[in-house]
């Protein structure tokens, strides 16, 4: 490929990625699927309705990505989640941070963005700051913290962190062997569970689970192999078309945000240019927004009062420092990062139940109190 077919191929990439984030808005705006709505049933209701179609999305995830890569159309180590360093501290600490926020502002990041397509203007203050605090939090003044503490702590593995490579480097045999294995078990044990409902039918939730999975599963394949050339003609280097992180990517909304908020501000500068996660970004929005207008369910809204204010400004707060801490949201690690199958991202996503779970206790200790 020449240098003057790399404009086209971009737009083709940012297109197809626009366009499946607009899929999955519309899907969640549809089927009403939350990470923190899906704990909180469970918490305050014991209904596992929304945690099943979790479990569908995370289980069809892991076998369309294993899938991708068996094909090779990926390259299943070419991810930000499969690295060596395993940041088990950042992703524990951050994780807790994401989970414990996302209860305070009402949902984690692409919820907020869901509902600001269907007219919540809390939600657009929630993404306003928490894409300033995770902009900081990747080059600004908690970066330096966050470089200076936490990464500090990690565990350098040999063969990366997702656990086909540490299972075929602890026991031996195939890393891929061991992908189909550890996928199968997992990726079907999770689908097995989400069927099992006791008082619906089980293919609306698998049926849910499977539309989030192909979306990420698409945009792995996007991103992996659409949007990848072997030798840039401009470098003579592999690169990975339209990524912030220059690896390949699939959904994932807290880092994001804030490289959107960025390339809206500095537009005029021609060192910002669009990328696959802005494009989904936007995406959602807009998805969300024509579902809500056929379903005539969009309307403003607005906070009750300061007290409300305040809680979502900090839960924004945390969101945004622990989501770039931790790598990812609920959606980007929880899902997309579990997909692949990485040690970390499985820490990642406990620690967020975990601290979603202790928002819910305060949240609750509050209403007691008042």
């Amino acid at each position: 490929m020449d240098e003057s077919s790399l404009p086209a191929l971009t737009r083709q990439v940012l297109a197809a990625a626009f366009g499946l984030a607009v899929i999955f808005g519309a899907l969640c705006q549809r089927t009403r699927f939350c990470t923190m709505g899906a704990i909180s049933d469970v918490y305050t209701m014991g209904d596992w309705r929304r945690a099943r179609q979790w479990m569908a999305a995370s289980g069809a995830a892991m076998l369309g990505f294993q899938a991708l890569a068996a094909s090779g159309a990926i390259d299943p180590a070419a991810s930000i989640y499969t690295g060596t360093r395993l940041l088990w501290l950042s992703a524990l600490v951050g994780g807790a941070l994401f989970g414990f926020g996302m209860v305070l502002g009402s949902g984690c990041i692409s919820r907020n963005l869901v509902r600001l397509g269907g007219g919540n203007l809390k939600s657009l203050v929630v993404l306003l700051v928490a894409a300033i605090a995770a902009g900081a939090t990747l080059r600004g003044l908690t970066a330096v913290a966050r470089v200076g503490t936490l990464e500090k702590v990690f565990v350098e593995l040999p063969s990366g962190q997702a656990l086909p490579t540490l299972a075929a480097h602890l026991v031996g045999g195939s890393a891929v062997t061991w992908a189909w294995g550890i996928a199968a078990v997992l990726g079907l044990a999770l689908l097995v569970v989400a069927s099992r409902g006791r008082d619906e039918r089980a293919w609306p939730v698998l049926a849910i689970g499977a539309g989030v999975a192909a979306v990420i599963t698409a945009l792995w394949w996007v991103s992996g192999h659409l949007g990848f050339l072997p030798e840039d003609p401009r470098t003579l280097e592999p690169v990975y078309l339209a990524t912030n992180s220059r690896r390949m990517e699939s959904l994932s909304t807290i880092a994001p945000v804030a490289y959107a908020v960025d390339w809206l501000l500095m537009f005029s500068d021609q060192s910002k240019t669009l990328t696959l996660g802005i494009a989904t970004v936007g995406g959602i929005v807009v998805g969300a927004g024509l579902m809500a207008w056929k379903e005539r369910s969009f309307r403003w809204e607005g906070f009750a009062g300061v007290g409300d204010l305040g809680l979502h400004l900090v839960g924004a707060v945390c969101m945004g420092v622990g989501g770039i801490v931790a790598m990812g949201c609920t959606v980007g690690q929880g899902i997309t990062g579990v997909s692949t199958l990485s040690l970390g991202s499985f820490l990642a996503l406990a620690a967020m139940v975990a601290g979603a779970w202790v928002g819910l206790r305060y949240q609750e200790w509050r209403l007691d109190r008042a």
